[in-house]
């Protein structure tokens, strides 16, 4: 049971395919990991038991029958708490959406199930997955396996935790400005953000919609590959879906190579405020991308400078929009309904409850910034900025076939530290928020250890609209060559709980 939590996806989803082990087997493995080390971890807020070993039951009867399973047919997975599950609780890390059973399935969710994916459960967040750290979760925090009293990254930190406690080998996350990669680079995992509109975000439960992505988290950039393919694809149930074939992500992935790409190393994301530890992994990197026989090429995107600032006006006035529909009366928490007191009253009591503090904060924010007098100002200035940083990804793709830079500045950051300092925790998303405002996609995947203090450093990799299948080249590539080198920073060095 030790050595099978340890297999990848595509190595689990091997064994059923060929009745080495059963889908039964996987999942129980997997639910009695969690069972052992979650208390300590924190990366699920509920457990479908039941649920899964159903799922699990009608993948090895497919199997008995003769049926084709599909390429990731029994292997588990963790989902995060953002997703609609069908008669499983959907929180959003909030407690004004505390015991909500959504009557339907995310698109994602059900083509999780349609593929014979088992969904293990959901898992932590930040509330409305609004953090870089998972602190902001009104469940309490979840820690990070490398050492728990480090954060596992924010928003989606319960899935990568559960991939880095060896819960589950896949997992899925949401990125909205770096909530998907922050947190891989941080536990030592592969995260994927596809292009916007890649996946569908039908039954997403929205914080900013022009930036909101879906997308896969895992161990292994195979992996990831593979879970991209599943929950890819047009949704006639999302008007921002795009209608194109999927990338070839897993043809890319199972054939990585950077010989002849030219790969841009952005000069606005290092200097001050960087650890120094991340940037000699991340200058490593560069180095052997030239030795794979890749062209190192330094270009600048001047506007990035601002892409933080912009980021934190657009997307809490987008929150500010999204959050209005929680107003006690149509779901989730109603306080103070006692027949004495008004509808408004009542949506005023029950926000003043069941919103954390880092929600208040960004619809205030929000609401300040699309105000009547203040929006061209700010939100309508923030838009100008974001189309100033499309423009700069538009000429550096002209030059070079994708970006590279660090996926954070500094390796995980102990609980509590950024707490009572905004500007300190935005700041953890410094390198991930522009390929958010242009739409791109970007993967973190891991680099190496920070010889400081021993703790993962993720390479950030940026590829234009719908080259999706570009980030897996060259992630396979840096993947392949790194565990040749120094073996796989993960699998071999993985901390124990």
């Amino acid at each position: 049971m030790a050595d099978l939590i340890r297999y990848t996806a595509a190595e689990i989803a091997a064994k059923v395919a060929s009745g080495e082990l059963t889908a039964v087997e996987v999942t129980e493995a997997h639910l009695a990991r969690i069972e052992a080390v979650d208390e300590k971890v924190h990366a699920f807020l509920h457990v479908d038991r039941e649920g899964a070993l159903a799922q699990a039951r009608a993948v090895d009867e497919q199997r008995e029958r003769g049926e084709e399973l599909g390429p990731l047919a029994g292997v588990p997975l963790a989902l995060k708490d953002i997703f609609t599950t069908r008669g499983i609780p959907t929180t959003v890390g909030s407690k004004i959406l505390e015991g909500w059973l959504p009557p339907y399935d995310a698109t994602v969710t059900r083509r999780l199930r349609d593929a014979g994916v088992i969904v293990l459960g959901k898992t932590n967040m930040d509330e409305f997955a609004m953090g870089s750290s998972t602190e902001n979760s009104a469940y309490g925090p979840t820690g990070n396996p490398w050492d728990l009293t480090r954060i596992p990254g924010g928003s989606g930190g319960g899935s990568s935790a559960s991939l880095a406690s060896f819960q589950a080998p896949l997992a899925i996350g949401t990125d909205t400005g770096g909530s998907i990669r922050q947190p891989a680079a941080v536990t030592g995992t592969v995260g994927v953000k596809p292009t916007y509109g890649g996946v569908s975000r039908y039954g997403m439960v929205a914080f900013s919609s022009s930036l909101d992505q879906g997308g896969p988290c895992a161990r292994t950039v195979l992996d990831a590959a593979l879970l991209h393919e599943v929950i890819a694809g047009h949704d006639p149930l999302d008007s921002t879906s795009i209608a194109a074939p999927v990338p070839p992500v897993v043809e890319a992935a199972r054939n990585g190579s950077v010989q002849g790409m030219r790969i841009g190393v952005v000069k606005e994301f290092a200097g001050e405020g960087y650890q120094a530890g991340v940037m000699q992994r991340f200058n490593e990197s560069v180095e052997l991308l030239r030795e794979l026989g890749a062209e190192i090429v330094e270009i600048s995107c001047p506007s990035f400078d601002k892409a933080l600032a912009a980021y934190y006006l657009i997307a809490p006035s987008e929150c500010s929009s999204n959050l209005a529909r929680f107003d006690a009366m149509r779901y989730g928490l109603r306080v103070g309904d006692d027949g004495t007191r008004s509808a408004e009253d009542v949506t005023a009591l029950t926000r003043a409850e069941g919103f954390g503090a880092e929600v208040k904060r960004r619809i205030m924010l929000g609401t300040y910034a699309l105000s009547s007098g203040y929006y061209d100002a700010y939100y309508g200035s923030a838009q100008k900025v974001r189309t100033l940083i499309t423009r700069d990804f538009e000429k550096a793709f002209e030059q070079v076939d994708v970006l590279v830079s660090p996926t954070t500045p500094t390796t995980a950051f102990p609980i509590g530290e950024r707490a009572d300092d905004p500007m300190a925790m935005y700041l953890a998303d410094l390198c991930t928020i522009p390929a958010n405002l242009a739409g791109n996609a970007a993967m973190s995947l891991p680099c190496g250890l920070a010889p400081e203090d021993g703790l993962p450093v993720g390479l950030q990799i940026i590829a234009p609209a719908m080259a999706d299948d570009r980030l897996y080249k060259v992630g396979a590539a840096v993947e392949a060559a790194l565990t040749a080198k120094w073996g796989h920073p993960l699998l071999e060095e993985a901390p124990s709980l």
